[in-house]
């Protein structure tokens, strides 16, 4: 984690505010509570065992924004898989515009740059990157983001 907190302290303005996380639901305000919440993560994810994942190369993306992403080598249908189940019943209609017509790819953002030059020299900055992190995933914590855009845990729901 030394590494990736250390590239994200460089290149990320959320660092400090955030912890790093493959991010499976995309933040959006809603009126569901907590127990609805908890019952749909559960019953969605009630198949879901742990899993090996390995992170390993950064891609520049600019699609929207200049970002860094770190890969995920291994368990990345397992994420896509729980990213699916996750935006079903009481979470579907919050599914963003921009995903029901593209397609979902995980990853952990490290790096998210707005001056073009700053960009530019990141990427080459990064080139060379050849670390490879690899965890068992356990479980799904769900995040409150604050007005200051501070990650505040919720919830964590456990994979069987």
């Amino acid at each position: 984690m030394k590494v990736i907190d250390e590239i994200r302290d460089k290149y990320d303005p959320l660092a400090s505010h955030v912890r790093p996380h493959i991010t499976l639901v995309f933040p959006f305000t809603s009126d569901i509570t907590s127990d609805k919440l908890r019952e749909h993560i559960s019953n969605a994810l009630s198949e879901e065992k742990p899993f090996k994942i390995v992170l390993k190369g950064i891609t520049s993306v600019q699609s929207f924004g200049n970002y860094l992403f770190l890969n995920i080598e291994v368990g990345k249908e397992e994420i896509i898989n729980i990213h699916k189940k996750l935006y079903t019943d009481i979470l579907e209609p919050y599914l963003p515009q921009w995903l029901r017509k593209g397609e979902y790819h995980p990853h952990m953002t490290v790096g998210k740059i707005e001056d073009e030059e700053k960009y530019k020299n990141a990427v080459i900055e990064i080139e060379d990157f050849r670390d490879i992190f690899e965890t068992i995933v356990e479980k799904v914590s769900v995040e409150i983001i604050d007005d200051n855009e501070d990650s505040i845990i919720e919830m964590e729901i456990g994979l069987k």
